[in-house]
């Protein structure tokens, strides 16, 4: 059965010949010859889509429009206009209908506008289901995401954080390696203990090797007290070394002592200090290719890959895009004071169409920027700077590991046609080549939203 529609006019002839255009389409349709009427039908049945007349007798259409949006604000409305009433029905828009139409009324412009209507309220619904699903994560550290490629981060996380076992977290530039470094953390026995995070490509050798080890006073010039490392200081916790591929082969020599046999000696230091500390490390390089170079040392990586994450960019998941950018919104409203902001379909719909080369820190910075200096309380694609309409667009298609099993290239197969037809299953079921009841089926199957 097709969308529910609520067809309002004190006039047969029009009701009669909307129901039977809208029926014809596939439309679900109940008629109702005054306001009055409506106003009973609509508090005893939801409705995906009301159009109503502007001017009856008894309650108008500015009436309905305002009893649908109360108690169902995704309920969209079009309404019905003479020529002499058009600016009534511009006022009506800004209070939330979504568009008018002028009598008499043309069915191929009808069909259109109600398709469109359709489409609007499911990214509404959508937006609001991504709402409620914000806090499912906060276990994870503030790491947000629904799709195939996060779940599986989210499992890996769940079986490695209670070990000691060393991890290589892998990724591109802002896709949140210390965000899962952290969730590590946070849901290991030692997490009462201290997170210490290091960047190796922040400083030169000399100064990575004295913040990672320490050193004693007089060990060179400059060193006028003894002074704690960053490994001495994670003992009880973990220890966090990103964009580790920048070590210097000598660092690299050092660092792999520690990993071997957990004590260290500090710079100018005689005697060894032994600590109880759970490396994790990140990188953005591809170390595997480092080794093959002669750039990276092939035991250190082996002993820092014992259990590889990969962290997917963020126009391989698409369909979380949405769902970070309102918990960025939230995230932000309540950082600087603001009137909490939302987003219109259509920007949430440019904002999955860009390629996102900065991956997740890109996205963050602009909801920042946008909540920030968007002094109205819906973002709209006004707003959005030209480079989101002119960057590159994400790939249509999906990368398949060999050895992938057939029900999870599949899954996942699904959950990008989805994403890029923003849920509109008949569509998806199109272009996936099968009747939109076998992908209810497959939905069901494989639990998908």
């Amino acid at each position: 059965m097709g969308a529910r529609v609520l067809i309002v006019d004190d006039e047969l002839n029009i009701r009669t010949a909307l129901a039977r255009i809208l029926e014809k389409a596939g439309y679900e349709v109940t008629g109702a010859e005054s306001g009055d009427l409506a106003l009973r039908l609509l508090h005893e049945t939801p409705f995906d889509l009301v159009v109503t007349d502007l001017k009856m007798v008894g309650a108008s259409g500015m009436e309905v429009l305002r009893a649908v949006k109360q108690p169902q604000p995704e309920t969209e409305v079009i309404l019905l206009t003479a020529y002499g009433t058009i600016e009534s029905a511009v006022e009506a828009i800004k209070l939330d209908a979504y568009d008018y139409l002028t009598k008499p009324v043309d069915p191929e412009r009808l069909t259109h506008v109600v398709g469109k209507a359709l489409e609007h309220r499911a990214l509404r619904a959508e937006v609001r289901q991504l709402r409620e699903q914000i806090t499912v994560r906060e276990a994870f550290q503030k790491i947000v995401g629904r799709s195939l490629r996060m779940r599986e981060v989210y499992e890996r996380v769940g079986q490695v954080a209670p070990t000691l076992a060393t991890v290589l977290i892998m990724g591109e530039s802002g896709t949140g390696k210390e965000l899962v470094a952290r969730a590590l953390h946070g849901r290991s026995p030692r997490k009462g203990g201290p997170f210490v995070v290091l960047n190796c490509g922040a400083l030169p050798e000399s100064l990575l090797e004295s913040e990672l080890f320490g050193y004693e006073r007089g060990a060179f010039t400059g060193a006028l007290a003894t002074r704690v490392g960053r490994i001495e200081q994670a003992d009880g916790g973990t220890l966090f070394l990103d964009e580790v591929g920048e070590m210097s082969p000598k660092t690299q020599v050092d660092f792999l002592r520690v990993l071997q046999d957990r004590e260290f000696r500090r710079l100018g230091g005689t005697h060894p200090i032994t600590v109880d500390v759970r490396f994790i490390a990140a990188t953005n390089k591809k170390l595997e290719e480092a080794v093959k170079a002669g750039a990276f040392r092939e035991d250190l990586y082996y002993r820092l890959a014992v259990i590889p994450i990969g962290l997917p960019p963020l126009r391989e998941r698409t369909e979380d895009i949405p769902l970070l950018a309102i918990a960025f919104i939230r995230e932000f409203c309540v950082q600087y004071g603001r009137e909490e902001k939302f987003l219109a379909p259509a920007t949430l719909q440019a904002l999955r169409e860009y390629s996102w080369p900065g991956n997740v820190r890109e996205l963050r910075n602009l909801i920042e920027r946008l909540v920030v200096t968007v002094k109205e309380r819906t973002i709209r694609p006004v707003h959005l700077p030209s480079t989101i309409f002119t960057g590159d667009r994400p790939e249509r298609s999906i990368t398949v590991p060999l050895g992938m099993p057939l029900q999870v290239v599949e899954e996942q197969l699904i959950r990008k046609t989805l994403s890029e037809v923003t849920s509109h299953r008949e569509q998806a079921a199109k272009i996936l080549g099968i009747s939109p009841r076998a992908l209810h089926y497959k939905l069901r199957r494989y639990r998908i939203e």
